[in-house]
């Protein structure tokens, strides 16, 4: 199987391997090929799980982990579902018309017994069950939700589970560790593939023939950032480690602010008792790192159910600013146990709090709360020092003045991305443009973020700079404009250099970002990894296998002519690294390549 330009071609000649997983799950193996510039040829394999065709039924079952009898599903079984068949196709097995084909765009809310069936076009008032009772002489499970599909020919249609299977193999988004390979194995694996080119008739007509070895560059492994602590720690001061450090005998830098809180607890796994224990080790744990947090929450700790997730928060935060107002206080932090890693229910909490409520909040997973770790109470401290207006260090270079061409020159750095809508999610959904700026220097370890929505699949960020016309003359505006005016208020400076991060962009788009989206540093899509030379020396190779954190490449698989290279500032513990590809689009502070990679490698750490 090869991929070019994203999409696959199959060939009995080099065949996808596929390895069974469990009865119902396969992960498929397939392997990619890209031209790239000269006669240089990109080889990598990637993996996917995807199903085999069975029952729904059986399915949920195995995404759920449990027999499917007849017990309803709670808030959270019913969004993980959800969000595993969205837009997966399935066959009505009851009718005659096999070929036809169902989309899944949900779970209902309630079960097959008191859904009112919208087949039923007799005005009778009948169920679900009743209806595939009376037409198809089938008894179904009274209490297990329907899947919601749509067809062409009516928008909503109410199915029964056990009457429907899955069309064809189909990839999910059921997340599997399946695709974790050491280095070793990864660079093994590819080289298996090229044997067969060398076979291949229309490359020996050609006269076309593939060396079986991987091409061999010369790298650097860039120095790490001294990080700086607090004077009030016994360790001020810290040389990282293969791109790692604890804040054991440290503290933070400026420990923020905790003086009103409260914890709500959506995981009804997790007892009331020891929910006030995780928060007084959590309280615990942000004083020793160097934060003022105080111990005693606003109110006692409150138990709720996931499914009323708004009307709860907003009734609570009621309670806590009845006690609050009257001081002249606000709530600075809410805490939130989560029962487990359910994107719906983190994202309703998020978005309430923070465009509802106005609130500053922490989720922990119900898991983490029941070991209480001191590695995760210091995670956990560390994120709300940030988020409350903390610091948790910086690098030393900035304070002395050594960073390159930022300590001497006011410098907003800044970073942009555009996140589009994943396979499944509503045609309506936008794309989402992100900003982010530095907003203090020297030390450039603050940043503050801006969002809009723009046209769907949109890769250029569009509100970067707008003008709007007010009647007497045009006002400028946009993302660009509102972070250089937060940079000058919290500085005191005019940013007199601008250094600007733009994430994947598509190759054929880059003079378009250029030309759209000022002078700018950016990152390129590519599926290039690095392999070490050799995997015996282990003052060269990170203990997972994986290239050292600070490896740099900028000669040989780089552009002939462009100024760009690539960089794996982060330390790879499970599979095989992936580096980031920069490309300098324009460049008016002259930086020098090394000055540029450590520069940015310095960045990674703050």
């Amino acid at each position: 199987m090869y991929v070019r330009s994203c999409h696959l071609y199959c060939s009995t000649g080099h065949p996808c391997s596929c390895k069974r997983m469990n009865g119902s799950l396969q992960s498929w193996y397939w392997y990619k090929s890209y031209q790239c510039s000269g006669s240089t040829q990109l080889q990598d394999i990637s993996c996917k799980p995807f199903i085999n065709p069975l029952p729904v039924i059986n399915l949920v079952a195995l995404l759920l982990n449990r027999d499917i009898s007849d017990d309803p599903f709670d808030f959270c079984e019913r969004l993980k579902v959800s969000k595993d068949l969205c837009d997966v196709e399935v066959n009505f097995t009851l009718e005659k018309n096999a070929d036809k084909k169902y989309r899944i765009t949900g779970l209902t809310s309630q079960g097959s017994s008191q859904l009112p069936c919208p087949c039923d076009d007799s005005g009778t008032g009948k169920t679900v069950v009743e209806y595939f009772k009376e037409t198809y002489r089938r008894t179904i499970r009274s209490r297990v939700p329907c899947l919601k599909v749509r067809d062409q020919e009516k928008p909503t249609t109410y199915l029964p589970m056990e009457v429907c299977e899955i069309s064809d193999a189909k990839q999910i988004s059921y997340l599997l560790s399946v695709a974790c390979q050491h280095p070793m194995d990864h660079e093994k694996t590819i080289l298996q593939t090229v044997n067969p080119y060398n076979e291949d008739p229309h490359a020996k007509e050609f006269g076309i023939t593939f060396e079986n070895k991987l091409t061999i560059v010369k790298g650097r492994v860039l120095p790490p950032p001294v990080l700086k602590f607090n004077d009030q720690g016994k360790v001020k001061e810290f040389l990282p480690k293969v791109g790692k450090w604890n804040m054991r005998l440290k503290q933070m830098v400026k420990g923020g602010e905790v003086n009103t809180w409260a914890c709500i607890n959506f995981a009804s796994d997790i007892t009331h008792a020891a929910a006030v224990a995780f928060c007084d080790e959590l309280a615990v744990m942000c004083v020793i790192s160097g934060m003022n947090f105080k111990g005693d929450p606003v109110l006692p700790l409150v138990n709720a159910k996931p499914n009323h997730v708004r009307p709860f928060l907003k009734k609570h935060y009621q309670r806590f600013m009845e006690i609050l107002r009257p001081l002249h206080k606000e709530l600075d932090l809410l805490i939130v146990i989560l029962p487990d890693k359910n994107g719906t229910l983190y994202g309703d909490i998020k978005r309430i709090c923070e465009t509802d409520l106005g609130l500053v909040s922490q989720c922990c997973l119900a898991k983490h709360v029941l070991k209480m770790k001191p590695q995760y109470l210091t995670n956990i401290a560390l994120k709300i020092n940030m988020k409350v207006g903390g610091r948790n260090t910086v690098l030393l270079d900035a304070v002395v003045g050594n960073l390159p061409r930022v300590s001497n020159t006011p410098t907003i750095i800044f970073g942009a991305d555009v996140s589009h809508p994943h396979h499944g999610e509503g045609r309506s959904s936008p794309s989402i443009a992100a900003v982010v700026a530095s907003q203090d220097w020297p030390e450039v370890t603050n940043y503050a973020g801006l969002v809009r929505p723009q046209a769907r699949h949109e890769e250029i960020i569009q509100g970067l700079f707008n003008e709007n016309d007010c009647g007497s003359g045009c006002i400028s505006g946009g993302m660009i404009k509102e972070h250089l005016i937060s940079f000058m208020r919290s500085t005191g400076h005019i940013p007199r250099r601008i250094i600007f991060y733009r994430d994947v962009v598509s190759k054929g788009r880059l003079n378009m970002v250029l030309e759209h989206e000022l002078s700018a540093i950016k990152k390129k899509q590519h599926h290039t990894r690095l392999f070490a030379g050799n995997y015996g020396v282990g003052s060269t190779i990170f203990q997972s296998g994986n290239v050292l954190p600070g490896t740099v490449v900028d000669k040989e698989i780089c552009h002939p002519t462009d100024f760009d290279f690539y960089l794996c500032s982060h330390a790879g513990t499970k599979g095989v690294s992936r580096p980031v590809r920069y490309h300098v689009l324009w460049d008016e502070n002259n930086f020098t390549a090394n000055a540029l990679q450590i520069l940015t490698n310095h960045l990674c750490y703050t």
